[in-house]
């Protein structure tokens, strides 16, 4: 099983264009590397075919800069599906840049499809496009995604507000555990997560590689910089930091690989000599960047 990350940052990206935080000073003079917003490839036929978690509104650039997805001819395009982790505008507003597909096969559970297309409007809107074949993902239930790759997603309980009012928290928020049956090989990915439940961690456990929620280093970090009025978790996100935070409890659930992901702007992890880096590296575990691959 190949991954690619296709971007690594949370919603905004980073820099993001209205932010003049240290994190994002640093990347627009050139000391740390620009991040798209948060999204992935998985391809279990050695480049065949690839499927998308998520569709960032960078989702063109972050085609254009990864030949593998590049077209075959004509209007071919190896891109076979996407996943849908929740329904909030940094995975999914993507989707409307994909409208010249000649059809387009969509995975996300009925939560997030009825917010799509009662609430943002953004399926409804992309239907009239081009044909989209929407597959219902059923939290809890394994189901195949190609020959030799089965997948199941499982739910992310969360109290983030629903933005558009969907009406049900079941499936509003989940994860995805790909399994290679050839190989046996594992891979979570999980870019958002307020809290590791026991039930969380039963998915992560044992895994051979985790993409994890990386947002804010800090609980309170947007607070102390003056730029919102709620801590991470209030935001949806468990922060790295602290003796309940994801780095401390991570450790026990004997995962091969461990790669943060969707990192806002403001974590002082984007930064290669921020100390804070190199407690996450220390403790044997990787800050991703855009581009990364990884072989499952």
């Amino acid at each position: 099983m190949l991954l690619r990350v296709l971007g690594s940052a949370a919603g905004g990206g980073s820099p993001q264009w209205n932010c003049g935080c240290g994190v994002c000073a640093a990347v627009r003079r050139g000391a740390a590397p620009p991040r798209t917003q948060s999204s992935v490839a998985v391809s279990v036929d050695n480049g065949e075919r690839w499927f998308l978690f998520n569709a960032s509104p960078d989702v063109r650039a972050q085609i254009e800069a990864f030949p593998g997805l590049h077209p075959r001819d004509d209007r071919t395009t190896p891109v076979e599906a996407v996943l849908l982790t929740d329904a909030e505008l940094d995975h999914t507003l993507g989707l409307l840049l994909l409208r010249e597909a000649r059809a387009l096969r969509l995975h996300a559970t009925p939560a997030v499809h009825k917010t799509l297309s009662d609430g943002s409007g953004i399926l409804r809107t992309l239907e009239r496009y081009c044909p989209v074949e929407w597959q219902t993902v059923l939290p809890g239930s394994d189901f195949a995604l190609a020959d030799e790759l089965s997948c199941r997603a499982f739910d992310v309980p969360t109290t983030k507000r629903a933005r558009f009012g969907a009406g049900v928290d079941h499936g509003r928020v989940v994860g995805y555990r790909l399994t290679d049956e050839r190989s046996g090989g594992t891979l979570v990915y999980l870019p958002g997560v307020q809290s590791l439940t026991p039930a969380l961690r039963a998915e992560i456990a044992g895994c051979d590689c985790l993409l994890i929620d990386g947002t804010c280093w800090r609980d309170d970090e947007l607070v102390r910089l003056g730029l919102a009025g709620k801590t991470s978790r209030e935001m949806g996100h468990l922060p790295i930091d602290g003796p309940d935070g994801s780095l401390a409890q991570l450790r026990s659930l004997g995962v091969g690989r461990t790669i943060f992901v969707h990192m806002n702007n403001t974590n002082p992890i984007l930064l290669e000599d921020a100390p804070e880096r190199r407690i996450v590296e220390d403790s044997g575990m990787q800050v991703a960047t855009d581009g990364l691959e990884v072989e499952v």
